[in-house]
């Protein structure tokens, strides 16, 4: 790879993600849609985390999993690295007050991705094999027609999707998986790569039924493990916590003096990297959890979009609170430490021997596998947008090859260009998401509406 195009991409990636483009547009339309939507996530967050976790399906409604399948496949892409590395990465860069932008950017996130699943619900479509389809590239295509420029907008992020499975999706995930492997218990990064490639091999063949099946058990196991670990350590230190908390608050707003080998960081630069941290985690904006919502079996596109809400409830307000809260409780934030180093640390504090370490490496090792299998299903669906579903297989099996690629090569380039990729899908969906609000909001009043007279018309039964 020449270094200009190296180059081309660094600077790409640095004004995509930069404190001018994406991160203003991306909390700027939370907040709209916030607004738009009166709050719905805060009035209605008993009700979607009451409807996630039961376990079943509308049998008079289209789709292929249950509700809770198909938020375990959106957060089985969603929490990942970014839960254990990007934390730490946010501490490391901007202070424990990264933590609190990381905390605003979910609660706002929050808005988001209930439109992205509610719109895809709602645009989605019978595919050649039966089966749903949905997620921004249909709803661009189908809910912008009337604009002109929808169907175009929906193709940009079908090949945006499909390219940034590959990377941030697939082979920088399998590099950390590797990388975690061998530094916890040796095992070469090739012997770990070819593992991966024949788990994932039988898991993403089977399509969205196999991957739900697999996430259902996979992500609740590993987050459990996960909180498990971080409450042993938040236990250990359970004095220092109400004092990390504060300081967490604290320092959002007055930035963090230099202390021990940590360098001292100022507001903007907690907010930056907070935010920018917290969009990487949770990837409320970018579209990608539509597309599995919308292989969900209800009739009510608002039911689901409640469930999927929830998705980004989980992974930055439960399960990065606690990884950060973790770090700066321990005291370890101002070692100069950084990324899964920094998060071990904290862990180590409170376990005994290399347990924490290990602890680490073990989840790091599921949450990346997770993320695979839900980019998988991804970038599978928009070449079937694009190409028809004959396209997939071969697809799926560029996938699977690229994930044992990842686990033994430098991938220098490849986080540039993901980080590229990523970007670019969120432009076009963030353009639908305001055009469609509306939509979105009319759904929503009907949906209340129609709640509320039932609960009326049962009381007076």
């Amino acid at each position: 790879m020449s270094e200009s195009i190296h180059q081309f991409f660094v600077d790409a990636s640095d004004f995509l993600w930069g404190p001018t483009c994406l991160i203003p547009l991306l909390l700027g339309a939370g907040l709209f849609l916030t607004v738009k939507l009166r709050g719905l996530q805060f009035r209605q967050l008993g009700t979607a985390l009451h409807l996630a976790f039961i376990i079943r399906r509308e049998n008079d409604g289209d789709g292929e999993i249950s509700h809770f399948a198909a938020l375990m496949t959106a957060l089985a892409a969603t929490v990942g690295t970014g839960n254990i590395v990007g934390v730490a990465t946010a501490i490391a860069a901007g202070g424990p007050g990264a933590l609190f932008w990381m905390w605003i950017t979910g609660l706002v996130g929050m808005a988001t991705k209930y439109c992205e699943a509610l719109l895809a619900v709602k645009y989605r479509v019978t595919d050649e094999a039966g089966e749903q389809a949905g997620g921004p590239m249909y709803y661009l295509s189908r809910g912008l027609s009337a604009k002109g420029a929808g169907r175009l907008l929906g193709g940009l992020f079908a090949i945006f999707t499909a390219l940034a499975a590959f990377g941030i999706g697939n082979m920088v995930q399998s590099n950390s998986l590797a990388d975690a492997v061998e530094g916890a218990f040796g095992v070469p990064e090739s012997l770990t790569g070819a593992a991966v490639a024949v788990l994932l091999a039988l898991v993403v063949i089977g399509g969205v039924r196999s991957i739900g099946r697999v996430t259902s058990v996979l992500v609740p196991g590993m987050v459990l493990l996960y909180m498990i670990g971080c409450g042993w350590v938040l236990l250990a230190h359970i004095g220092q916590v109400p004092a990390a908390i504060a300081t967490i608050v604290t320092d959002a707003f007055t930035g963090t003096a230099a202390a021990g080998g940590f360098l001292g960081a100022g507001i903007a630069q907690a907010m930056r990297f907070g935010v920018a941290r917290g969009i990487f985690s949770n990837e409320s904006g970018l579209g990608s959890a539509g597309i599995a919502a919308a292989a969900a079996q209800t009739r009510e596109p608002v039911r689901q979009a409640l469930v999927s809400m929830t998705q980004t409830f989980i992974d930055t307000i439960v399960v990065c609170s606690f990884t950060g809260i973790a770090i700066v409780a321990s005291g370890v934030w101002s070692t100069g430490m950084n990324g899964a180093a920094l998060t071990q640390a904290a862990f180590d504090s409170a376990l005994p021997g290399n347990l924490g370490s290990s602890l680490v490496a073990i989840c790091l090792a599921l949450f990346a596998f997770s993320t695979i299998l839900g980019w998988g299903y991804y970038g599978g669906q928009c070449v079937a947008y694009l190409f028809g579903r004959r396209a997939v297989m071969p697809y799926k099996a560029m996938f699977i090859a690229a994930a044992f690629a990842g686990s033994i090569y430098s991938l220098n380039f490849v986080w540039v260009f993901s980080d590229v990729m990523n970007g670019l899908m969120a432009l076009p969906n963030l353009v639908g998401l305001v055009l469609l609000s509306g939509v979105a909001a009319a759904e929503t009043r009907a949906y209340l509406e129609r709640q509320g007279a039932a609960v009326t018309v049962s009381a007076r039964d």
